[in-house]
């Protein structure tokens, strides 16, 4: 039995789980707002939301303070970097499920809806999806394939991680594994999802739930050898500890290749063309097997 189907029974059917939402913000005041208010969207009664803003020298507490109302809460101070600020928000987290979204990326509306109803229903510790790379005009350039039937596999041997704006874990698991590590100052992400898939049951769903911005300044873009560097760091952490393989070398081709083909092969089986060129608030949460998710009038 999962942490999530434990938690479940310790609660009784019928009791509805709760969000918590952190997003991180530093010096991103121009795309802020559009995030807050995607988050804001998708929230039910009980869920929390935090902005945890790293001090930011721009417009970013000015957005924060024309939202601030409806925030659970948020607090504007100097930081150790985007980690540190996802940790910080998840320290004050006291949702059932957790997720967080950087600032200029997006959740769909009925992320949350669809994200809360998976997990119950399929009693996993971490779902992930698919997402859609959006440029600086809002405009989808592209549907990105999160697939993973195996997320330990992908993750330890490959190097792969999943779509981060489109994945949602429970509580228990994050405590579990201990937490985001501020420590790691450019692969926090894959750090995090690398020991949550060695430990939690994880599984990939075919939805859309989230847009990510590509966009001038991004961590793992500006600084892409560093990334690198301590991703492979966080993997080798793990390979070590397990029982030596003679056939690692080529376990570790067989999935370098896998995580390059698998868009290829999956791509095949949907038909997303129809988003290409649209504007990602006309599109919502969706399967990407459907057909379907643009708003009526669009």
């Amino acid at each position: 039995m999962s942490d999530n189907q434990l938690d479940a029974a310790r609660r009784g059917d019928g009791a509805r789980r709760s969000f918590t939402v952190v997003t991180p913000n530093y010096n991103m005041g121009g795309h802020l707002g559009p995030t807050i208010e995607s988050v804001l969207r998708n929230l039910e009664p009980g869920d929390e939301y935090f902005i945890i803003d790293g001090g930011s020298t721009d417009n970013s507490t000015q957005v924060i303070r024309a939202h601030e109302t409806r925030l659970t809460g948020w607090v504007s101070e100097p930081d150790a970097g985007y980690a540190d600020a996802v940790a910080k928000g998840f320290r004050l987290a006291r949702g059932d499920y957790l997720c967080w979204v950087n600032s200029g990326d997006l959740l769909l509306d009925g992320a949350l809806k669809k994200a809360r109803a998976s997990l119950e229903r399929t009693g996993a510790d971490l779902i992930f999806g698919d997402d859609l790379l959006i440029d600086e005009e809002d405009k989808v350039m592209q549907v990105t394939n999160g697939h993973a039937a195996d997320l330990r596999a992908m993750m330890l041997y490959a190097g792969w991680t999943p779509l981060q704006e489109s994945c949602f874990w429970t509580r228990a698991l994050y405590e579990k594994v201990g937490g985001i590590d501020p420590g790691v100052k450019y692969a926090a992400d894959y750090d995090f999802f690398l020991r949550a898939s060695l430990t939690g049951r994880c599984q990939y769903l075919p939805v859309v739930f989230g847009a990510f911005r590509r966009h001038e300044g991004q961590l793992s873009m500006a600084k892409t050898a560093l990334y690198k560097a301590e991703r492979e760091k966080c993997r080798k952490r793990e390979l070590v500890a397990l029982p030596p393989n003679p056939l690692l070398p080529l376990i570790n081709i067989y999935h370098w290749f896998k995580v390059r083909w698998r868009v290829r092969v999956h791509a095949r089986k949907r038909n997303m063309d129809h988003l290409r060129g649209k504007t990602v608030g006309d599109v919502v949460c969706q399967g990407t097997d459907a057909g379907h998710g643009v708003k009526h009038g669009s």
